[in-house]
């Protein structure tokens, strides 16, 4: 498939899988990106992600700003030319789940939103190999030690991806709120997890 929308965009990892494809990691552009991020976190399905009802100028400013922060970063993920996933590291230190756990020198922290299932629907394997590509990102081309998730505890379902993909569950939190001038969030009860680098590469 031809990769004519990207082609002009330097990746910042690129991985091919036998029988699944190639996966690139771009850093997001929020103009030019707010599109197709609009579409996804206006979904129900995306309710978690906290941003249903916001319009695409309102997403495309809070990934403008975050632009701007040298501790939280944005990135779309791509498999054969077609979006297929929003991933956001940030430094565990700066963030305020750094209230809710004893943060280790070389902690990164992951968000993961997969775009919904195309037309031929859900894929046996398909979020596994996607996942499995990311978390080579962040700990191998990072260089990082420990990825932390912090899904809401009622997000069953990234829960049991995140367990299955071989994150160990840490204790249920309450992530406090944050009100500033650039940014809101709403206290949220999360479940941390977490993966080692040693445990995602064993054998």
């Amino acid at each position: 498939m031809a990769d004519h929308p990207y082609a002009d965009r330097a990746p910042v990892h690129e991985q091919h899988l036998a029988g699944f494809g190639t996966v690139r990691v771009f850093p997001l552009d929020a103009a030019v990106d707010a599109a197709v991020i609009h579409r996804w976190v206006s979904e129900e399905r995306a309710a978690f992600w906290g941003m249903t009802g916001l319009t695409r100028a309102q997403v495309a400013g809070i990934y403008t700003h975050m632009d701007t922060l040298d501790t939280h970063h944005a990135f779309l993920v791509v498999k054969d030319g077609e979006p297929v996933a929003l991933l956001q590291t940030y430094e565990p230190g700066a963030d305020r789940v750094s209230e809710c756990y004893d943060v280790e020198p070389g902690d990164i922290g992951v968000h993961l939103l997969l775009a919904p299932a195309g037309t031929g629907g859900a894929r046996p394997g398909w979020t596994a190999a996607l996942a499995g590509t990311l978390m080579a990102y962040v700990l191998r081309g990072l260089d990082r030690t420990r990825i932390v998730v912090d899904p809401d505890v009622d997000n069953e379902k990234a829960i049991a991806r995140f367990l299955k993909q071989g994150f160990t569950a840490g204790p249920a939190v309450v992530l406090p709120e944050v009100d500033l001038p650039d940014v809101y969030l709403p206290e949220k009860k999360a479940q941390l997890a977490f993966l080692r680098r040693e445990v995602a590469f064993a054998g």
